[in-house]
């Protein structure tokens, strides 16, 4: 009795230290951060200051204002009005718009270009071009975090493995009381770690994006499509950008506008491992279920996007797990509007709406056909409205879908997948490809996945399936269809832990650690910025191998719906001997 009470005390213990050092490290960072960008703009304003300075004395001299003023760091102001620093590198210009700091004007080591300039209306083309070598990298050149996430990603599937090991062969129990301290500590912890880790990296394309987004929809968002820099993201996104850029201009959070940017990213990762958790303990002991939603939460492909990053992807994979969790309880109407939700956050949901016809195929009644569509549509205009009062056109938002979607005429952009695979990483999609151009071939395949996910969910007849058939659509769509870039994969790995979880075949789990590899592969090398030759090898062998992980799942799902399928058929025929 003794023992077991000491070794509670151990495991509570040890809780609450990695709980307060969780915290130390995160008021450390933050309070480092806070300084760090504090002296930036103090820096910033002084210099600026200097340059209208002269530019005043030279005007009140008589003199025109150079075309190019130095400043005391190396950095010049043109007669554009862009500050440029030592390297070349555009920070602002007279109309207050920041600049990327990690593009510059020429292509980079592996052919990476600056995105267009200016303001991109709904109704506008702009296809962004590929670099000499086909390669557009948007990350960072700096790699200094690369061998140490490369380490930790090694010791993470070792640990991972040996732990699942465990757990299945060894019968490991955990007592009920530790139970709601372990998986918040975990959750807690993770959450600080992540905060303190999202100090590290800011400054990237797509981040300062979101920084002008936030700060125009925080003006308004009747005005945000024709007023921000290159928006093409659907409105839903936009009201958390909003909501960002009012805190950010307030003085005293101002100095944390990038770190606020990624915390609902953040936020999503933390709120996406407990759904995992509380979902599988319908269906699985307490053990595996805190085991999973580990596995989830310090996955090195998941805080590599949001955390690093600062992508929106854990959001958007937030709104699928939510929609296929109440679709597979059988709530119709509040799938359906998480389903709209979600192709309203980014339009690769567009992917997954073909899963909630499925079910209302299989249901067969015309009342769940209604509640969807009614659901669907009062979800789309509450989203929408906002920011229609003074679009010209109803259909604008058909128009920023279509611009969307053709920005990139490629048959890929850095997905690592099938295409990529043979040589046609930022191929144009009307190139031809044997009878058909890329294009063709890639809607080809979303066809073809699409009749296989539906004859495995008819097959199955089990609304069970569902999360397997998220899985297949997003893994397959990915690997063989046009236009994919590096992150649309991420929703993988929380997908595949939810089909093991609903269907409890663990070659679902072996997939989700395939598809982390994939993905942290695919993600850190964009994001990285590694050189031609790096990129090039990781490309080829990632995108094989998502390949095989692609194959590999249809041969389960029908593995599955077969077996399940004969099954009841089994059960039946037994019911009527009896």
């Amino acid at each position: 009795m003794e023992k077991v009470n000491l070794k509670k005390y151990i495991l509570r213990m040890s809780l609450i230290f990695i709980l307060l050092i969780s915290a130390f490290v995160c008021i450390y960072t933050v309070r480092n951060y806070k300084s760090n960008n504090t002296m930036t703009q103090n820096n910033q304003f002084k210099r600026e200051g200097n340059i209208s300075n002269n530019n005043i004395n030279n005007m009140l001299n008589g003199q025109n204002s150079p075309q190019d003023i130095p400043s005391s760091n190396g950095n010049q102001t043109n007669s554009s009005g862009n500050t440029t620093d030592s390297n070349g590198t555009v920070q602002s210009n007279q109309n207050g718009d920041t600049v990327p700091r990690n593009w510059n004007r020429q292509s980079n080591q592996n052919g990476g270009m600056a995105p267009p300039n200016g303001n991109k209306q709904p109704g506008q083309s702009g296809n962004r071009q590929p670099g000499q070598n086909g390669n557009m990298q948007r990350g960072n050149t700096n790699t200094k975090y690369v061998p140490a996430l490369t380490i930790y990603s090694g010791i993470f599937l070792i640990l991972c493995v040996g732990t699942y090991y465990l757990f299945r062969r060894k019968n490991i129990k955990i007592n009920l009381a530790d139970e709601k301290i372990l998986i918040f500590t975990l959750l807690a912890a993770a959450l600080l770690l992540r905060i303190a880790a999202a100090t590290l990296m800011d400054g990237q394309y797509d981040i300062n994006l979101f920084e002008n987004w936030a700060s125009t929809a925080a003006n308004g968002l009747s005005q945000f499509y024709s007023s921000a820099r290159s928006a093409d993201y659907p409105p839903l996104y936009i009201y958390i950008l909003a909501l960002i850029g009012k805190i950010a201009s307030i003085s005293t959070f101002n100095s944390y506008f990038v770190l606020m940017l990624k915390i609902p990213s953040i936020i999503a990762d933390i709120v996406t491992s407990y759904f995992i958790y509380k979902i599988g303990k319908k269906h699985l002991s307490s053990e595996i279920s805190i085991f999973i939603a580990t596995f989830y939460i310090f996955n090195p492909a998941i805080f590599i996007d949001s955390t690093f990053w600062g992508q929106v992807d854990s959001i958007f994979t937030l709104f699928i797990v939510i929609a296929v969790f109440l679709l597979s309880k059988k709530k119709i109407a509040a799938s359906s509007a998480v389903f709209v939700a979600t192709v309203l956050m980014k339009p690769q949901g567009i992917i997954f709406l073909p899963i909630l016809f499925f079910e209302l195929v299989r249901e067969r009644k015309v009342k769940n056909f209604i509640y969807a569509a009614v659901s669907a549509m009062v979800t789309a205009l509450i989203i929408i409205i906002p920011f229609s009062l003074n679009q010209q056109s109803p259909l604008w938002i058909f128009k920023l879908y279509s611009n969307t979607i053709s920005e990139y005429p490629y048959a890929s952009v850095n997905g690592f997948n099938f295409f990529s695979l043979i040589g046609a990483n930022y191929k144009n999609n009307t190139d031809t490809l044997f009878v058909f151009n890329y294009h063709t071939w890639g809607m080809i395949f979303i066809v073809v996945t699409t009749l296989i996910s539906w004859f495995v969910y008819i097959k199955s007849n089990n609304r069970n399936f569902v999360s397997a058939i998220a899985l297949l659509q997003i893994a397959g769509v990915f690997t063989f269809s046009v236009g994919m870039h590096e992150r649309y994969l991420f929703p993988a790995v929380a997908l595949s832990i939810l089909a093991f979880i609903y269907l409890k075949d663990r070659r679902f789990f072996i997939l989700s650690i395939g598809f982390s590899i994939t993905n942290y592969i695919n993600i850190s090398s964009v994001l990285f910025n590694l050189n031609s030759s790096t990129f090039n090898i990781l490309l080829m062998i990632t995108s094989f191998l998502n390949v095989l992980l692609v194959i590999y799942l249809v041969k389960v799902l029908f593995e599955s719906a077969i077996k399940k399928s004969f099954t009841e058929i089994i059960k039946e025929e037994s019911n009527q001997s009896l």
